[in-house]
């Protein structure tokens, strides 16, 4: 005789087979190079630039959602609390050349803006033991917190259609009004990384 769960057990399974799924969907491209840019909505919202950067018109900017939880330091992080600021999230793995080929140029930017506004967070993904993050971001003096985010249940908060991570290395520029203004499925150099916030620095 088979037992099948019912109610709320069932439906909570469900739940989280769905939401697996869904970050495995998020993950095939994950780690990846300069690919093709992925839209992840209609097109029409948003203009998309070469080598997988894309960037949004002020009026047509979509709001960021709201990301909290324990930091890979064990800390508490949320990202209401750069209301006013501008915001880069960076989503890597510590397993992702990629995402070290990029962070010292993050690192460097980070610390060279943060007087003009700008904020920068990490999302630490797909690492199942956070040591291995924390010594990523010893290793590579990561000045800003980071997300621990090892299941990606964080990266499925982006509403859809919007211009949401979908690659590791993903970066999103978040304008100071908490709206998506830009989006990089590759790892970012010094030069693009200054060219993506500096109109969002300027922006009142």
């Amino acid at each position: 005789m088979i037992l099948r769960a019912t109610g709320p057990r069932r439906r909570s399974r469900l739940s989280a087979a769905v939401a697996a799924a869904a970050a495995g969907v998020l993950f095939l491209s994950g780690c990846g190079g300069d690919g093709q840019t992925q839209s992840s909505g209609s097109g029409k919202n948003y203009v998309e630039g070469k080598g997988a950067v894309d960037k949004v018109a002020p009026e047509e900017r979509r709001p960021a959602p709201e990301l909290s939880g324990e930091t890979v330091d064990g800390g508490h992080l949320s990202t209401a609390d750069y209301r006013g600021d501008v915001l880069v999230v960076n989503v890597w793995g510590s397993w992702c050349p990629p995402c070290r080929a990029e962070m010292p140029h993050l690192v460097k930017v980070a610390e060279e803006t943060e007087d003009q506004g700008v904020r920068f967070v990490g999302i630490n993904t797909r690492d199942l033991d956070r040591v291995p993050a924390q010594r990523f971001e010893k290793e590579y003096e990561v000045p800003y917190p980071s997300l621990y985010d090892p299941s990606g249940k964080l990266l499925l908060r982006f509403p859809k259609g919007s211009l949401n991570p979908q690659a590791i290395p993903s970066t999103i520029f978040i304008d100071r009004d908490g709206r998506i203004a830009a989006r990089a499925l590759k790892p970012l150099g010094e030069e693009e990384l200054r060219s993506l916030l500096d109109p969002l620095i300027k922006e009142k």
